[in-house]
């Protein structure tokens, strides 16, 4: 039997995990210590009650720094959560015209797309074909180019108008 490959960890590897000769010193205060042996980075350390924490791995010495681990893993956690809060999931609403919409019904597609492009979606418009109206498509085509002119100032066209099957597509995003 194979002896199981060891656990990869996630975070900074600190203490008796740190695997090299030499390492380049960071004290508690953040003043530079230099070059010093792992073991004397240890030692110190561990008068210090802090832990030795591999800040940059990849540099040559790795940089190590004498922190409390606990703190720091909470203070990556906390800046980890404000960042996810900051970001916006941009969502694609959908809103499906026919070619021959009356005027009033356009009317109110258009104050919902609107608000959605105030909220900061993006916004497909699907245009549907049904039977005798395909042999018409210059009325979609028609249409599409009024919803341009009527969006143009809050809205920038992602996607041209292209037909798929039956219906002409078309994607905005806000400007």
């Amino acid at each position: 039997m194979r002896a199981a490959p060891p656990v990869a960890k996630d975070g900074p590897r600190i203490n008796d995990e740190i695997r090299e000769r030499e390492v380049h010193l960071i004290d508690k205060d953040g003043t530079n210590r230099g070059t010093v042996s792992i073991s004397e980075a240890l030692a110190l350390a561990q008068e210090a009650g802090l832990d030795l924490v591999e800040i940059s791995p990849n540099a040559k010495p790795p940089v190590c720094k004498l922190l409390d681990f606990g703190k720091y893993k909470f203070q990556e956690q906390k800046k980890q959560a404000e960042a996810r809060k900051k970001q916006k999931i941009v969502e694609i609403k959908e809103v499906k015209f026919r070619p021959m919409i009356d005027d009033h019904d356009y009317d109110v597609k258009m104050r919902s797309m609107i608000r959605f492009f105030g909220e900061g979606d993006k916004v497909k418009v699907t245009l549907r074909f049904r039977g005798r109206e395909l042999a018409h498509q210059e009325l979609g085509v028609r249409l599409l180019d009024r919803l341009k002119g009527d969006t143009e100032k809050v809205a920038k066209v992602e996607m041209d108008a292209r037909f798929e099957g039956r219906q002409m597509v078309m994607v905005l995003a806000p400007k």
